[in-house]
């Protein structure tokens, strides 16, 4: 028997720096809910307000927001409130995973292992924190998304660029050793991690124009990695992914050291679901196609939280 899903608000759009990406998301989330029956619609919280999905009698949310404002919690509070179902994890854990200095506190508590770090301020001294860390390394706002406001900083006198770079994105400033290994991205749906995913930027360096613009950058699913080491990247990604209590889907992001073992760089509590975007291709190599991806996700808007 079909089920029904009632009327579904795809979330898309939104007011964060990460807007052009969740449009292009939404747009791929509606077209495939649409095409399987779904009555869906998409919604931009940017150009209405978030109390007529109420009104509207909507009774579920896709959320594809990306960053602030949709990816940190805010929304999944404003749903609760309504007594709107939403997919993805919920307020805490939203919250959490938009705050990558604060997940890595949670990681470090519980020995999950992520690279060396520090807070930067205005005032902190970045000589020592370049000589604290070493170079190269990777300087970000922590609470931001798809790379945006990163640099990698291979030479100390660049750092205080780095550093407004990212300051202008948020007052929350991460400065991270770089991990000079492979970078692997581990999708998780319904508590079950997916085939990894290894990319390969041109240059070495995975940033915005990498990830969803760049031909260039190479994707590997299968991983290549041996089977024994994939699947224990797999079981730590869901130890990480736990932690910070995340459910329904998302994706956890790793570099992998000169041993071969991952060190966490952060969670993504809603993923991009672009042409680029790396969920849907672990779900491919999982025998998962796009349209039976997003159906899946929907359904975890019933989970009880």
């Amino acid at each position: 028997m079909k089920r029904e899903y009632g009327k579904v608000a795809v979330l898309l759009g939104g007011r964060s720096a990460e807007r052009e990406i969740s449009l292009m998301s939404g747009t791929a989330v509606l077209e495939a809910l649409q095409r399987q029956g779904v009555k869906a619609h998409p919604f931009d919280p940017a150009e209405r307000p978030l109390e007529d999905l109420k009104s509207e009698q909507f009774a579920r949310a896709f959320i594809a927001l990306h960053g602030r404002y949709g990816e940190d919690g805010t929304v999944q509070g404003a749903l609760e409130l309504m007594g709107i179902p939403y997919t993805g994890s919920g307020v805490l854990a939203s919250a959490l995973g938009m705050d990558k200095w604060r997940t890595k506190l949670v990681w470090q508590a519980l020995g999950i292992r992520t690279p060396r770090h520090a807070l930067l301020e205005p005032a902190t001294d970045l000589a020592q924190i370049a000589a604290g860390l070493g170079l190269p390394l990777i300087v970000k706002p922590a609470r931001e998304g798809s790379t945006i406001g990163i640099t990698k900083v291979t030479r100390a006198e660049d750092l205080p660029a780095a550093y407004h770079k990212a300051a202008e994105r948020d007052r929350l400033v991460l400065a991270e050793e770089f991990v000079s290994g492979a970078e692997v991205t581990v999708a998780i749906l319904q508590d079950t991690a997916l085939p990894l995913v290894r990319v390969e930027a041109a240059g070495g360096f995975y940033d915005y124009e990498a990830k969803y613009f760049s031909d260039e950058t190479r994707y590997y699913c299968p991983s290549g990695l041996p089977a024994a080491q994939e699947r224990a990247i797999q079981e730590q990604a869901l130890q990480a992914y736990r932690a910070v209590g995340c459910e329904g889907w998302g994706r956890v992001d790793a570099m992998l050291d000169a041993g071969g073992n991952p060190c966490f760089l952060e969670v993504n509590t809603s993923p991009g679901m672009t042409g680029h975007s790396l969920v849907p291709m672990a779900a491919r190599e999982a025998g998962i196609t796009f349209d039976e991806l997003v159906l899946r996700i929907l359904e975890t808007a019933d989970a009880t939280r």
